[in-house]
């Protein structure tokens, strides 16, 4: 073996491959051998000489130390990667977390993509579909603006917009049995509308003003809504599904990875809480679906003239539903506008008639007009749900049908 001197009396043992193989000329055993090398007695110290460069690709003692478990990692590293460029198959680890089924890697990748894309079309959807406003046609004259503006007492003011409300195809009332007018858009508000502050503007058939979307859920966009939160659900449910295998492992110490360790925990936990918060979010707009109400209706039930009634709007939950999706059920899983109607009218279960006189019929036993004493003119059920689309402008009934009348037995 060559030796090279240095200034402390030590010198590298070259071509070793340990790091312990070194010798002292001060009687330091030798780490290759394990003999010993001594110097002769009285021999002069030779000057300090410049150690030899090292050969390429080897590492210094006396510097970096932490190198030899780094050059151990790269090459580990190195040595997978050339294995997967050769056409070689990484080796399955027990501890590890990969996937070693094509098939199943298709069948995760097709169905978390899909839910993601119908995910973020629904809530692209919600958040920049605008809200629908009631027509002009809701709106007072300018002779009944004036007057109504000019007139300070509440029960003439009442019956301007009596006069005005007449031929609108309206229903509702307040609690105190006056026409619901907004003061601030100056317009006589169709059922199931209100004014949002938020949007500063009246809302047809308002459910909510989600702050999640930044938007008022309403007439127009309320599918969207729906198939927002059944998407999220289901990706949510996918994720939790899909990572639960791991998780458990990851109890059982039978997960030796710990970078694993830490993204699935948190990813579970928060693909199982978001799940919880917007299954039960999703459930209740289901059950109202069902009941054809909104979310303001299911705290305060709207007012007829005999009343509140919960279920004034339902038809059934087939046609409660078809009235939110639409009649193509091709269309009910895809964020495009099928909603029944215009908004500004729906019909009724129950058709109120005077407070005093409630006709009640079947449907072989026609209703008995109430005359002049009916304020608004009656829809019948039959004639079912306008099949326009969109947010058309609201139009009035035809005078034929204002005249009919067809009340259901139950409320």
């Amino acid at each position: 073996m060559a030796l090279s001197s240095t200034a402390s009396g030590c010198c590298w043992v070259k071509g070793s491959r340990s790091w312990g193989e070194k010798s002292c000329w001060g009687g330091v055993e030798s780490g290759a051998g394990g003999g010993r090398l001594r110097s002769a007695p009285g021999a002069p110290r030779r000057a300090a000489a410049r150690p030899e460069p090292a050969a390429p690709g080897r590492l210094e003692r006396g510097r970096h130390r932490h190198r030899p478990a780094r050059g151990r990692l790269r090459g580990g590293v190195l040595r997978r990667l050339a294995g997967a460029a050769g056409g070689g198959r990484l080796p399955h680890r027990p501890g590890s977390v990969t996937i070693s089924s094509t098939a199943e890697k298709v069948v995760y990748l097709v169905v978390f993509h899909l839910s993601f894309v119908m995910f973020v079309w629904s809530y692209w959807k919600t958040i920049f579909t605008s809200p629908a406003s009631p027509s002009n046609e809701f709106c007072l004259s300018k002779a009944d603006k004036e007057q109504y503006e000019k007139e300070e007492r509440p029960e003439f003011q009442q019956e301007i917009l009596r006069r005005a409300a007449n031929d609108l195809p309206i229903y509702t009332t307040t609690e105190s049995r006056a026409i619901r007018y907004c003061d601030r858009c100056q317009l006589i508000k169709p059922d199931r509308c209100h004014h949002c502050s938020a949007c500063d503007i009246c809302v047809l058939k308002m459910d909510h003003h989600c702050l999640w979307v930044n938007n008022c859920v309403g007439f127009s966009n309320y599918k969207f809504f729906l198939l927002f939160l059944m998407y999220s659900v289901l990706s949510c449910l996918f994720v939790a599904a899909t990572v639960l295998q791991y998780f458990i492992k990851c109890w059982t110490k039978e997960l030796t990875d710990a970078y694993a360790k830490y993204h699935i925990l948190c990813l579970f936990f928060v693909a199982a809480i978001a799940f919880i918060g917007i299954q039960w979010l999703f459930s209740r707009h289901c059950w109202l679906v069902g009941k054809n109400r909104s979310t303001i209706e299911s705290f305060r039930a709207p007012m007829f003239r005999n009343g509140p009634a919960e279920n004034g709007f339902s038809l059934g939950y087939g046609k409660n539903l078809r009235e939110v999706f639409g009649d193509e059920k091709k269309y009910w899983l895809l964020p495009i506008f099928t909603s029944l109607g215009d908004g500004c009218s729906f019909p009724t279960r129950l058709v109120i008639m005077d407070p005093e006189k409630v006709t009640v019929s079947t449907q072989t036993e026609p209703a008995k007009s109430s005359g002049a004493s009916q304020p608004f003119h009656p829809r019948p059920l039959s004639a079912g749900v306008p099949a326009a689309r969109g947010t058309a402008p609201c139009r009035r009934p035809p005078a034929a049908l204002a005249r009919r009348v067809a009340v259901s037995p139950s409320c």
